[in-house]
């Protein structure tokens, strides 16, 4: 298929099936001007991965990663996305959007730094713990084709779940929440609403690892209840005994707790 974005097909097709033999070829158009018209300096060679991130300390564990990072809020923007991957100077830019709301900016971005030279393409993450495990795959030395590909496929094989406090009364997928409930969200849709941060966090990680799972991220959030990670790793360690589980402080401030499982 021709497509502008090859990471939102790669994702449909996870979604669908298990594909295989994966190939991604990249074709220039008449609207990738590298000339005098094209805005700011020619790409340099190299590879650059930028990354949406919604916390300090995730930004810093990206950067370690060798992305480059900016917030959520800053992100809001296609222009905001496509100086970001300008500022890299690279000539190949992996994008993690880490939120599905962003897709339609990152593919915009992606679209006008392509116009200007860079090949760009945007990894469909979903969820800052997708970014993460993309971020676990990326190799600089790889061909950009085949990097795209495995990142992207190691985001698919990522579930992901949050856990955070309702700020109004709303209506849910779980049934009708007041101010101050917990929520356990997984795949982005309320799952269930209760009072104790750990309980919730708990059976959320129940619904995740139902299906197996050999990892359990866990990103800790500005607001997250002392001892959290603590007891959620003794419960994976006592109901999952193959499942390692790494802890991460996020400080995040939308959610107490964002949870991956690969």
């Amino acid at each position: 298929m021709h497509v502008a974005d090859a990471g939102a097909a790669i994702e449909a097709g996870l979604a669908a099936g298990r594909p295989y033999r994966i190939r991604v070829a990249h074709l220039p158009t008449a609207r990738e001007d590298t000339g005098p018209c094209a805005a700011g300096p020619p790409p340099e060679p190299g590879r650059a991965v930028v990354a949406v991130v919604p916390g300090e300390g995730l930004a810093a564990l990206c950067r370690q990663a060798g992305a480059r990072t900016l917030t959520a809020a800053g992100a809001a923007g296609e222009a905001a996305l496509l100086a970001a991957v300008r500022a890299t100077g690279a000539g190949e830019v992996a994008l993690l959007p880490n939120r599905g709301e962003l897709h339609a900016v990152a593919a915009r971005a992606a679209d006008a730094a392509r116009a200007q030279g860079v090949r760009c393409a945007v990894i469909p993450t979903r969820a800052a713990v997708q970014g993460l495990a993309a971020l676990a795959v990326h190799q600089p030395d790889r061909r950009f084709d085949e990097d795209v590909v495995t990142m992207t496929s190691a985001a698919g094989a990522t579930r992901y779940g949050e856990v955070t406090v309702a700020a109004r009364q709303a209506w849910t997928s779980a049934g009708v929440c007041q101010a101050g409930d917990v929520l356990g969200l997984v795949e982005g849709d309320v799952a269930l609403i209760g009072e104790r941060t750990f309980q919730v966090a708990r059976d959320v990680l129940a619904r995740m690892l139902a299906p197996g799972g050999e990892l359990v991220t866990l990103v800790l959030g500005e607001d997250a209840p002392a001892g959290l990670a603590e007891a959620l790793q003794a419960y994976v360690r006592a109901s999952h005994l193959a499942v390692d589980t790494v802890v991460y402080e996020g400080r995040q401030q939308d959610a107490q707790l964002l949870i991956g499982v690969e």
